[in-house]
């Protein structure tokens, strides 16, 4: 059986123009124009069976959201090979990908920016359905448009209101509500509580679990709170600087994560259970532009075991066992990893 995502050696990059002064070089002696260019993906590979939850975490600026816009084809990939359903969509246009959209949804950060204003609630879920059957099945738009308002937690009167008149929570309830109105099988939600208070965050991620498990939903999550992404995902992703260094089970990546980056991480994550706590790992140093990434390994410049073969030679994500991968050279070396 196919994969409900496929992402195949994804890769994202934008050329920057910036004034002519940004873009002098002075290598040889000699002025010339440089091309300034952002890795902002660089090679991610990973796959979502149906009905699975993938999450993808790392720092602000790693590259996780970009990945998920441009799977959602927002961005066109530089390279690389997008498939839904064993589908490649990578060069899709947008008429080619119109049929595509009712397999795969996108939940947005911000629960008003990503509303219409000036669209009462009952357009805006109808709109992408609309957009699939015509405007000959309006009735039956309508009667649907309904019923998904009352599963997400709305009714009938709340779809003649507009976006403003609602709380945080229940915009992003809209948003779940226009993403399932085309019954996809893959929904991309990219930091979808983020904006929320954490009373109400609880309630968006039971709602998206349950909407799983009624639906058959695969997810491809995007957060950097770790405390989320240990109640709602099966695998977890961690990315650093546009690269994938580490994918786990989520429950094996929590008790014995390998990349120094992802022990890091969870070291920083706040807990309240002394048997969650993990060896403080404390990282000096600021993340490399994405403009010059760095020579070997992408986290060499500010990781605590860091040696000679990290500089020259950029490790690949390999296989060690129970699901898990990491792209780290300690896996070859482990007692440098105790140094």
């Amino acid at each position: 059986m196919n994969a409900m995502l496929d992402v195949e050696g994804l890769e994202q990059r934008f050329h920057l123009n910036p004034g002519l002064l940004d873009r002098l070089s002075f290598e040889g002696g000699r002025p010339r124009l440089k091309d300034l260019v952002v890795h902002a993906v660089n090679g991610v590979s990973f796959s979502i069976a149906k009905g699975e939850v993938l999450a993808l975490v790392g720092e602000s600026g790693c590259g996780k959201s970009t990945v998920a816009k441009t799977i959602a084809r927002i961005y066109d990939p530089s390279s690389g090979r997008i498939r839904i359903e064993g589908e490649d969509i990578t060069d899709y246009d947008h008429a080619k990908l119109l049929p595509v959209r009712a397999k795969m949804q996108m939940i947005f950060q911000d629960p008003f920016a990503s509303l219409n204003p000036r669209q009462k609630v009952r357009d805006i879920v109808a709109e992408p359905l609309l957009q699939q059957v015509g405007d000959g099945a309006r009735a039956e738009v309508a009667d649907k448009t309904e019923a998904l308002l009352a599963r997400v937690g709305l009714n009938a009167e709340h779809g003649g209101r507009y976006p403003h008149q609602f709380s945080g929570g229940q915009r992003q309830r809209i948003g779940i509500a226009r993403a399932l109105s085309v019954n996809p099988g893959l929904i991309i939600a990219d930091e979808p509580v983020s904006a929320l208070d954490v009373s109400i965050q609880a309630q968006i991620l039971n709602l998206m679990m349950d909407l799983r498990d009624e639906f058959g939903l695969a997810y491809l999550f995007i957060s950097h709170d770790l405390s989320v992404v240990h109640h709602i995902a099966d695998r977890i992703g961690v990315m650093y600087l546009g690269f994938m260094v580490e994918t786990a089970p989520r429950d094996q990546l929590f008790a014995r994560p390998r990349h120094p980056y992802t022990r890091a991480l969870l070291s920083a994550a706040p807990s309240i259970r002394p048997s969650r706590m993990t060896e403080e790992i404390e990282l000096t140093g600021e993340v490399p532009s994405a403009l010059s990434l760095p020579t070997g390994c992408c986290f060499r410049t500010r990781c605590p075991f860091a040696w000679d073969r990290c500089a020259v030679e950029r490790p690949v994500l390999q296989d060690i066992g129970d699901g898990q991968s990491a792209a780290c050279h300690l896996i070859d070396e482990p007692e440098r990893d105790n140094q």
